[in-house]
């Protein structure tokens, strides 16, 4: 649950739930870099400085939801430098990148998006898809 109140304390004071717009009023440094298809993204610490690399082969949605993961190392992880997202990392076992994916999901995902399609017979990984979320990650939604 503490991760669902992180991320509700970040989007109310930063009035948003883009994580573009969060990375910015944080004065992350956001770099976009042509990487391997397999690599989405990193984050790198160095000398107090915060950086978020972002592969700009990806899609609009992936980099949605890569950025929103990988604030979530800046939040929750920020003195560790983390592996990449890769794709295959979104079923991963290990605890800090479960952990990013279940920031991003709520980050994406806020309860008001959910509640805007109950009176549809949508489901919640055609919900998350809407909302950049894979399908992989949608179950981590805690609601």
């Amino acid at each position: 649950m503490w991760i669902k109140e992180t991320v509700e304390n970040i989007t109310k004071k930063y009035k948003t739930n883009n994580p573009f717009e969060i990375i910015a009023a944080k004065n992350i440094i956001l770099v976009e870099r042509d990487m391997d298809e397999e690599i989405y993204g990193f984050y790198k610490y160095i000398r107090r400085n915060k950086f978020i690399f972002l592969n700009s082969k990806l899609n609009n949605p992936t980099k949605r939801f890569t950025s929103a993961h990988e604030l979530a190392h800046v939040e929750l992880h920020t003195k560790t430098n983390t592996p990449f997202l890769r794709r295959n990392t979104l079923l991963s076992v290990d605890r800090i990148e479960q952990e990013a994916n279940r920031f991003a999901v709520e980050l994406l995902l806020p309860d008001e998006s959910i509640y805007r399609y109950k009176d549809t017979n949508l489901s919640i990984k055609e919900i998350g898809g809407i909302y950049s979320v894979p399908e992989e990650v949608t179950h981590l939604k805690k609601f």
